[in-house]
This record gives structure tokens, C-alpha cells and sequence, in this order.
């Protein structure tokens, strides 16, 4: 069966493609661990530079891709990924010679003994949709550096862009081998995981998408990295810059139609500032311009799939039919409907409303009051998922001491919806388990393997 990509923009089929049979995939596994030795042998400073040469390719089709991902996915062309995947790559190839090289214990006319670090053999990377590019790069970048092969499997809403990416690596001369983009159904996928066809398995996506990786991994030994859920709150002490806390959350609520694995999806704001802080984000959010992502004036494209949006709208009858408040007007979003949401603010929320508790992933946020650290705390943790949480004051230590007590894997001050490519992007409870990025992004994609040698 042809997998479709239907466009959110126009619900026209924008582009299909046959997925591979099991016989076609298997043999493509095949390739990729034959390829493996001969990409590992290859010194760490060529492999580097055709990584590099590979995203340079990339940056070269910057308009296409650009214009291809508003069709696919609908993110407004005012916005891209380049500047991420740029710093990313650029980071992750600037640390590899010294985290990649030896730790040396001892070097001396009787013994040499040593930690190496190796690659694991063939990597698999699911790749999701909201952010094609950037979320891929985050494991291809440090796997082929690493010296493992790659085998891509993107999105059936963005299928394009594994594409693009295969092509950009294989202009710059990564063999074709070592790098290769697949198109998949569920059932081949599964078979390959459960064959130990990879050395590890990165997935980003929905928990249940999770579920399934891991019950197909069970009992090879397979090592996974897993990026599921979020519910990613906002803190705003009474000590906050009011306007930064508005500006920044808002846009992290919002941004690429609220579908961002970070994005703010809650916020809990001291009763000294909530006030202020309600009317100042009702304003933000009228403000947006929901339209066409190929209009210049668009700040909010459609959502990626009408599917999507159908469970953003559920989360807000659902809020409203338990007495939650919406302060955005409808009529002040005229093209809102189907792929198209418009943006949503609501108060007289609580933790018995789906959107409070459930995955969102659009562009609706709820706001609550608190009167302390204390009660943001219980709220911020009450939540089945842990990716990034941010806090709004003006004191390193306090947000220190807060953030100790959240169950998060990220914790910003004065920041949100935001990766730093030095630090481990990683996440806890039903978020997921593993990391990617900084130094540890490379032990991810590498076992370490002992060398004692003894003279005699």
C-alpha cells in the first residue's frame, strides 16, 4: 500500500511513495552492516569533513526545503531549521576528537591500558515530522562521525525530507551505503528491530510509538533512545521580567503551531503577577496572523494533519465543558478549521482538564495562579511526562534549587523551547529514556571497549 503524504494546506496528496518490501528492507540492513567496517576505518578527520560537506550540500537547498516543509507540514516559510542543524553539526564535529579519543590510564614501559570508544555498527533513526530535519540531525550527525552506518526512516508526513537528506550526504561522498533513507510500513519496521538487523534504535514520537519499539526490541539487547511525550511547563515566580516571561512562553506555546517536543503546553504564574500576566498573553496571542504558511504576513501555519488538530480541539471542548475559560474569540480567527487552529489562551484551568495533563501539541495553552514555589512545584510534577521546564526569576541559585525538585530532563531560567547543543537532550518518566547532543550524545551511538596490554 502507497503511503501518502496529504498536505495540511490544501488536503491535496502532495507526495507518495511504495514502502519497501521486508525482502528490500533486510537487504538494505544488510548493506549498511556490510558498509560499517570499511566507514569506521576511515580516519575520524575525513569523516568529519564529509558530515560536514553533507550539511553544506543541504544548506544549498535551503529554498526548496524551506518551501517543501510548508507543504508537508505546514510551518509558515518566514521560519527554518538551518540555523540548528548548522550549530548542531558544527558543535557535535568540534568535540568528537576529544571525547571520541582514548581515556588513558596508564602508558608506561610495562603496561598500557586504556578505555576506547567504538561504534556501535548499524544505526537506526525514526525520524518524526514537527522538526524533520533538526530531530534527525541531533543522531545522524554524531553516528556517521562515530564511524557507524545509517539508516534513515522519516515520517510519512515529511517523507521528502529524508530524501533530501540522503541526497545532500551522498553529493558531499558519504557512500550510499553508509547513509541510506528508507521508506517503511509499521510491520517492516517491527520485523527489523525484533531480527536485530541495528545496533541501536533511535525514535522519536508518541509514547505508544515507544510502546512498540521497545515490545519489538524485547530481548535482543538492541539499545534504544527514545523521545516520546511532553507536557512542558512554565513557572513564573514573583521576582519574574513580566514582559520576557509573556514574550518567551508565549512564543514557546505557539511556535510551529504549538508542535514542538519542548514546547510550553502549561503555565503556573505567582498571583502577584497573574493578572497582568493573563491580560498580557491574551494580547500576545490575538496578535498571531493564523494563514497560509506561504503568506509572508503568516506568524501560524496549519497544524500537520487534520488528526492532529482534531485533538487540540477536543482538549479545549473538553477544558470549556469543565469550566475553563477561553479568552481568544473566534471570530477574530476567521480561517480557523480543519489543519487550520486557531491560537488559544485559557484560565480557570486545573489538572482535571486534558489539556492540563494530556499532550496537546498545538497551539492552546492554560494558565494557572499559585501562591508558591511549593504548589508550582506539585503541579509542574504532576504529569506522567518529564522533557524541559521552565522557570521565570531573576536568581540563578533559586532556579537551581527549583529545578533540583522537578522531574525533568531539562531545566531553563528565563528560557523555553529551546536545545543547546552542549547539553544532553534528554527526558524522564513516559518522555522517554537516552540522550542526544553534547558530549554524552556520543556515548549513545558507542560502547566503550578495554584494552589492557601487558609486556612481558
Amino acid at each position: 500500500m502507497m503511503i501518502q503524504l496529504i498536505s495540511p494546506v490544501d488536503g491535496r496528496v502532495y507526495a507518495e511513495r511504495q514502502p519497501l518490501s521486508q525482502d528490500a528492507a533486510f537487504a538494505a540492513a544488510t548493506r549498511a552492516r556490510a558498509a560499517q567496517k570499511a566507514w569506521a576505518s576511515r580516519p575520524l578527520a575525513e569523516r568529519i569533513a564529509l558530515v560536514r560537506a553533507g550539511i553544506a550540500k543541504l544548506n544549498e537547498k535551503k529554498a526548496q526545503i524551506v518551501e517543501e516543509a510548508a507543504w508537508q507540514m505546514g510551518r509558515p516559510t518566514r521560519y527554518n531549521e538551518f540555523g540548528g542543524v548548522n550549530a548542531r553539526t558544527n558543535y557535535m564535529a568540534e568535540i568528537a576528537a576529544e571525547t571520541l579519543a582514548p581515556k588513558v590510564i596508564e602508558d608506561s614501559a610495562s603496561f598500557r591500558r586504556y578505555i576506547a570508544r567504538e561504534a556501535l555498527g548499524v544505526v537506526f533513526v525514526i525520524a518524526p515530522w514537527n522538526y524533520a530535519y533538526l530531530t534527525a540531525i541531533n543522531t545522524i550527525v554524531p553516528a556517521l562521525i562515530a564511524g557507524n552506518t545509517v539508516v534513515l526512516k522519516h515520517a510519512s508526513q515529511t517523507l521528502l525530507a529524508g530524501e533530501r537528506l540522503a541526497e545532500a550526504f551522498h553529493a558531499a561522498g558519504v557512500p550510499e551505503d553508509v547513509f541510506q533513507n528508507v521508506v517503511l510500513d509499521h510491520a517492516t519496521t517491527e520485523a527489523l528491530i525484533k531480527a536485530r538487523s541495528f545496533n541501536f534504535v533511535n525514535f522519536t514520537g508518541s509514547v505508544a510509538g515507544g510502546q512498540a519499539i521497545e515490545r519489538a526490541a524485547a530481548g535482543t539487547f538492541t539499545p534504544l533512545g527514545l523521545e516520546l511525550g511532553g507536557k512542558d511547563p512554565g513557572y513564573v515566580r514573583a521576582d519574574a521580567n513580566l514582559d520576557a516571561a509573556v514574550d518567551t512562553l508565549m512564543d514557546g506555546a505557539m511556535f510551529n503551531a504549538g508542535q514542538c517536543c519542548c514546547g510550553i503546553e502549561r503555565i503556573y504564574v505567582h498571583e502577584s503577577l497573574y493578572d497582568a500576566f493573563v491580560e498580557k498573553a491574551a494580547a500576545w496571542a490575538k496578535a498571531l496572523t493564523l494563514g497560509n504558511p506561504f503568506d509572508e504576513g503568516t506568524t501560524l501555519g496549519p497544524m500537520a494533519n487534520v488528526r492532529f488538530a482534531a485533538v487540540v480541539r477536543d482538549h479545549v471542548a473538553d477544558a470549556l465543558a469543565k469550566g475553563a475559560k477561553a479568552l481568544i474569540d473566534p471570530k477574530d480567527f476567521p480561517m480557523d478549521g480543519g489543519a487550520y487552529v486557531m491560537p488559544q489562551v485559557l484560565v480557570n484551568v486545573d489538572h482535571s482538564m486534558k489539556v492540563m495533563t494530556e499532550e496537546t501539541f498545538g497551539p492552546v495553552v492554560g494558565i494557572m495562579k499559585v501562591k508558591s514555589d511549593e504548589e508550582a512545584l506539585a503541579l509542574m510534577n504532576d504529569s506522567p511526562y518529564g522533557l524541559t521546564a521552565s522557570i521565570w526569576t531573576e536568581d540563578y541559585d533559586t532556579a537551581a534549587q527549583i529545578g533540583a525538585q522537578i522531574e525533568t530532563g531539562t531545566v531553563f531560567m528565563n528560557r523555553a523551547d529551546y536545545l543547546d547543543p552542549a547539553l544532553c537532550w534528554t527526558g524522564c518518566k513516559d518522555t522517554g529514556r537516552g540522550g542526544s547532543l553534547s558530549y554524552l550524545g556520543y556515548m549513545s551511538v558507542t560502547r566503550p571497549k578495554s584494552y589492557h596490554l601487558k609486556k612481558v
